[in-house]
């Protein structure tokens, strides 16, 4: 008996996971019916892949963007939406790929996890921030959380979650950027340009950057920490440049276990999308003959206190990891616009981290009036920094 088609969702399909997302599910018709597909701005690109994939809905998040949307999708019978509230509907399938970027990703993710969908979470800034909102949602709806993440899908592949007390310690590990060797003195010149140029994987400007500044380890780190049980000293990185070690777990025997694999983000994606059976993906096998030697290393917390930071707002708890999210999200941009330099990211954050009182999140509304305030601050100390 063949198995039931399953409904998906793609919030973000126009980004690199999504793409990626989409040249999975249409290698294989049939296998899932495309509910819904969104995109921030991007309506042309939007509607050419509602219309191959024949989906029910677009969705764009910006409504300036709406006209277009609708214009491209005449005569297709496809749905064209636009908004806040569209976007949330949006999130309404048995399966909810969320690779929004940034925070502007939590309130739909949040949608379909309170609806208990199978949620591939792309976006770790919704852990990040609203971490204990999410769980107990899911543990409320029944909604099972797939990490896509390379590093926490790698972590959930080799986790024993029937016996947590079995583990040790979890090990995530971090390329380190293209600026792994670079002395501070050196990254404090590096242009935009420079730090979006990954030595390995092909990303969007924003994770790029934070990649460079090893905030995407950070962050990672506190996502971890909701996703799996563990406590916060059980958490370490390693930095491993060939990026072939996703990440590993090591056991109370003194096993580790890790999950290897070419890196190509189709890999990660087709486990979520499959769970919890696998499929076959078109990505380029392993080779560790040709590769011939994988390299580990401690991350130096000196040239990189964006790693600390994340650490410290992880062990804050509260607000923290919020605050610590949004500082960082402005940070990036202002950078990325040419208005501070690169060393300056990490310092904005942590002045913003050090004006906001510490507070518990107890709503969305609280996560997100945190956001803001957290924004608005980091703003006035870019606004500082720059005259």
């Amino acid at each position: 008996m063949c198995a039931p088609v399953k409904t998906l969702a793609i919030l973000g399909a126009t980004g690199s996971v999504g793409r990626s997302t989409l040249d999975l599910v249409e290698r294989e018709p049939g296998r899932w019916r495309v509910r819904a597909l969104s995109a921030d701005t991007s309506a042309r690109e939007l509607a050419a892949q509602a219309i191959r994939t024949r989906a029910e809905i677009a969705v764009v998040a910006d409504e300036s963007a709406y006209a277009d949307l609708k214009d491209a999708l005449n005569g297709s019978g496809i749905e064209a939406a636009a908004g806040a509230q569209a976007l949330a509907d949006a999130a309404d399938a048995d399966i909810v790929m969320a690779a929004i970027v940034g925070a502007a990703g939590l309130r739909p993710t949040l949608k379909a996890v309170q609806r208990g969908a199978t949620v591939a979470i792309a976006n770790k800034e919704t852990l990040v921030c609203a971490g204990e909102l999410v769980r107990a949602a899911a543990a409320a709806s029944g909604a099972r959380l797939l990490p896509v993440d390379s590093e926490h899908n790698a972590i959930y592949q080799c986790f024993d979650f029937d016996h947590p007390e079995r583990i040790a310690r979890v090990i995530l590990t971090c390329s380190g950027g293209p600026f792994r060797e670079a002395t501070t003195e050196q990254m404090r010149a590096m242009t935009p340009a420079q730090a979006v140029k990954h030595p390995v994987w092909s990303m969007g400007g924003k994770i790029s950057v934070d990649s460079a500044t090893l905030m995407n380890k950070g962050l990672e780190l506190i996502e971890a920490w909701h996703l799996f049980p563990v406590s916060a000293d059980q958490l370490s990185v390693l930095i491993h440049p060939q990026s072939v070690v996703h990440s590993m777990v090591e056991y109370v025997d003194g096993s580790t276990l890790a999950q290897l694999g070419t890196p190509d983000m189709r890999i990660p994606i087709a486990y979520a999308l499959a769970w919890p059976d696998r499929m076959a993906t078109p990505c380029e096998r392993l080779d560790l003959a040709k590769i011939a030697r994988l390299d580990f290393s401690e991350p130096d917390p000196a040239r990189f206190p964006a790693l600390g930071l994340a650490w410290a707002a992880l062990r804050a708890g509260g607000a923290a990891t919020n605050t610590l999210n949004a500082a960082n999200e402005i940070a990036v941009a202002a950078f990325l616009a040419g208005r501070i330099g690169f060393l300056d990211i990490a310092a904005t954050v942590e002045e913003t981290l050090n004006a906001e009182a510490a507070q518990p999140m107890f709503s969305l509304e609280d996560v997100i009036a945190i956001d803001t305030a957290a924004r608005v601050r980091a703003r006035a100390v870019i606004e500082r920094r720059s005259r």
